[in-house]
């Protein structure tokens, strides 16, 4: 396969967002902008990526590094245009062999696929492929000048002349050259324009001064759309939800009403799953074979079992895990925590840092008590276990097989196997105590009353 770089062009302000955060950091189903650009760009076959920020941008090479931590950046530390950012990358393009893709970083609907519709002309024997589309408004975009298949120009929105803005081909976002006619192009741009920048897109008339063969792919609008501002970036979320929605419900997923329910974009859930309405998943969400998640259920980091129940109004947290047929009800959040085979955690509860048994029945209003101030500390109940309701587990603590821990308990020592825990004060009743303290308080209050 021909070597690939990618030089990301992510050096922009967005000042158009209105947000301390840079724009390329905002997310789109749960991935920050600029890393659709990275995966897509790997999807591509790209044996190196170049990323270009600006000097406010530490953000983001701390994120990409995280995420894909052989990417090399650069940076422009002037603003002259795009053309003069991707000269950024120099380092990596002297020496690139193959193909040259220069791509801008704020297209989060981007897919490997548009890149092989130009890295494709490449290999049918272009020198240079520019991928385009037909918006539905084109304002705004650089025009493709063209003869038949061929690209003669792509001129700017500023630059262009009415007629020229008439035309509907616009450029979208890829670049692809040969390495050797990159390099060659590169430093042969100027900034004799409106906007007194280094446009990229003048490589496409150098490249035809040149007499090199230039050509152009197009892509769906949708796929190559920029998110610029705050209702673009609404609109591109909406975008990447109705994809996930339809191709989960093709694999094969129930989803009752499916405007409602929002995924990331490395959700992972199998077949025969019923996903009930107003139901969110943030990243890292693995769901297996016929489990239901009922409605109102906020669900990220977890990993739910074959035929588990999970919700309504369910939180499961990073690093949840609920084994088959495990089921978490109503007001329940579960957070690092492994729920047993068959096991319930009905309602009305917090499991944190533990680990929960086989076919163990947690009642209302138990607490596993976590967290010292300092140190967070586990909790482990065994198999068969019960928990009665309003308990307080004070971890670390183990509660054995098949104990029974009385309503209202608060638990600070293990427990052993087969035992009953009873952690409270036994209850006195004190015979007329009650009407005299009732009775004390409306005499206080007839006073207070009076006294206005």
């Amino acid at each position: 396969m021909t070597e690939l770089l990618s030089i990301i062009l992510a050096a922009g302000e967005g000042t158009r967002m209105r947000s301390a955060t840079p724009k390329l950091l905002h997310p789109v189903g749960g991935m920050p902008i600029v890393g659709h650009v990275t995966r897509a760009a790997r999807e591509a076959g790209s044996t190196n990526i170049a990323l270009v920020t600006g000097p406010k941008h530490q953000a983001i090479r701390d994120m990409i590094t995280v995420m894909d931590p052989e990417i090399r950046h650069f940076e422009q530390t002037i603003a002259k245009g795009t053309g003069h950012a991707a000269s950024m990358a120099r380092e990596l393009f002297d020496t690139a062999t193959g193909y040259i893709a220069v791509v801008y970083g704020d297209h989060p609907l981007l897919r490997g696929q548009n890149f092989r519709v130009v890295l494709d002309r490449l290999d049918a024997g272009l020198d240079v492929a520019i991928l385009g589309f037909e918006p539905k408004n084109p304002t705004g975009y650089g025009r493709f000048i063209t003869d038949g298949d061929r690209l003669l120009a792509i001129r700017e929105h500023k630059d262009a002349t009415d007629a020229e803005r008439e035309i509907g081909l616009c450029n979208a976002c890829i670049l692809a050259f040969r390495a050797e006619v990159f390099r060659d192009l590169i430093d042969k741009l100027d900034s004799n324009n409106v906007q007194g920048e280094f446009y990229l897109t003048d490589l496409v008339g150098l490249a035809n001064k040149a007499g090199k063969k230039v050509g152009f792919g197009i892509a769906p609008e949708n796929d190559v759309m920029g998110v610029n501002d705050r209702a673009q970036l609404a609109h591109a979320e909406g975008l990447f939800q109705d994809v996930q929605r339809d191709a989960f419900m093709k694999a094969g997923v129930t989803l009752k009403d499916p405007k409602t329910v929002y995924f990331s974009y490395d959700t992972e859930i199998a077949r025969d799953v019923v996903i009930e309405p107003s139901v969110f998943f943030g990243p890292g969400v693995k769901i297996e074979e016929g489990a239901v998640i009922h409605a109102f259920s906020h669900i990220e980091g977890a990993t739910i079992g074959r035929n588990a129940s999970v919700g309504p109004f369910a939180r499961l947290r990073p690093e949840a895990r609920l084994a088959e047929g495990a089921k978490v009800g109503n007001f329940v959040e579960i957070k690092k925590a492994d729920i047993g085979k068959g096991a319930k955690v009905s309602h009305l509860t917090y499991i944190g840092d533990a680990t929960v048994g086989d076919e163990v029945n947690i009642g209302a209003g138990v607490i596993t008590v976590n967290y010292d101030g300092y140190n967070k500390h586990r909790t482990i109940i065994g198999d068969n276990a019960f928990i009665g309701s309003n308990s307080a587990l004070v971890a670390p603590v183990t509660v054995g097989a098949g104990a029974l821990v009385a309503a209202g308990s608060v638990i600070t020592g293990d427990v052993e196997a087969d035992a009953l825990a009873v952690g409270r004060s036994r209850q006195t009743n004190k015979p007329g105590l009650a009407k005299t303290i009732f009775g004390r308080a409306a005499a206080l209050k007839a006073s207070k009353s009076k006294g206005k």
